[in-house]
């Protein structure tokens, strides 16, 4: 250089992972290093009745900035769910998966207008899901009914009208009829999709 020496040289520390910092129960790390460099993936197998958390034998973690990516995780087979059971008139809010760990949660929704009964959510336990919700039947107040009976809604001017379980729905005669049935019945309960309806004459 002109004006002398060039300037020296850096050693620049290189990021390493140590194999004593794995934590892995019913498992082995396949790999006989102890010490890694960043971004190196290395493998780690489960022993005989246990599997990763995507349900296979074996799985990797990865040399970070940070330390490792993840714990490797081996879980006992059997304590691992199948996907959640359907459910009709309604499904669960993600993507299934062939697997689930224990302690895993799944959310249920019904489709538009049925209602939801129990817990929107199930979980994993034991090998076995808990109890998933029910997708209770709406009342369906069609304009055929409501002609068939002499009767509409009372304040509404819709030809359809859809109501959950235990909702009350409010009739009235129309012009020019009376009420053949008790005036309770004028204020039916929807229960499970059924419905009596009210008479005029």
């Amino acid at each position: 250089m002109e004006n002398g020496w060039s300037p020296p040289c850096r050693c620049i520390r290189v990021r390493t992972c140590s194999k004593s910092d794995i934590e892995i129960e019913n498992g082995f790390i396949s790999e006989y290093s102890s010490i890694y460099i960043l971004n190196k993936e290395i493998q780690y197998k489960c022993k005989p009745g246990y599997a990763t958390a995507d349900g296979n034998s074996s799985g990797s973690i990865t040399c970070l900035q940070n330390g490792w990516s993840t714990q490797p995780i081996c879980i006992n087979s059997s304590e691992k769910c199948g996907p959640p059971p359907p459910i009709s008139n309604g499904g669960t809010t993600s993507f299934l998966l062939k697997l689930y760990v224990p302690q895993s949660r799944v959310e249920y929704q019904c489709q538009p207008y049925y209602e939801l009964q129990g817990s929107n959510y199930v979980t994993c336990s034991n090998g076995e899901w808990s109890e998933p919700p029910r997708c209770i039947h709406p009342c369906i107040i069609t304009e055929k009914n409501m002609n068939k009976n002499n009767i509409k809604l009372k304040g509404r001017n819709d030809r359809k009208y859809y109501a959950k379980t235990g909702d009350t729905i409010e009739f009235m005669c129309k012009l020019g009829y009376n009420a053949n049935t008790s005036i309770l019945s004028f204020q039916a309960v929807c229960r499970e999709g059924i419905v009596e309806y009210p008479r005029c004459e």
